[in-house]
């Protein structure tokens, strides 16, 4: 193969392991937030879907009202810290692409 072609397929293959390692990473976003007192824990994956709740018996003691509040809080809480992540390795695959040639751009 000449010097060319050999350039283009590392620059292929980089970036099918950007892309590889991209979408593993991604498989393993968790967001986690714990209430201040330890009564709340909300958990929730790379797509903010809530995967675990969990309450300390003493949010028995307290109004409805403010335990759901509290969920709501760590829920939130917990899908931003998630959405962080993603967005931090979405920028590292997107500068991964933008430092080879991608696209039929010169990089």
């Amino acid at each position: 193969m000449s010097a060319e072609m050999d350039a283009l397929v590392r620059g292929v293959n980089d970036q099918l392991e950007a892309l590889e390692a991209t979408l593993r990473d991604l498989g393993g976003v968790r967001g986690r937030c714990v209430a201040e007192d330890g009564s709340v824990t909300a958990e929730v994956d790379a797509h903010g879907a809530l995967t675990g709740l969990w309450l300390a018996e003493s949010v028995t003691s307290r109004p409805p009202a403010e335990v759901s509040r509290l969920i709501l809080w760590a829920a939130r809480r917990a899908a931003a810290e998630a959405t962080a992540q993603r967005a931090r390795i979405i920028t590292r695959l997107n500068d991964a692409l933008i430092s080879k040639k991608c696209w039929g751009r010169p990089g």
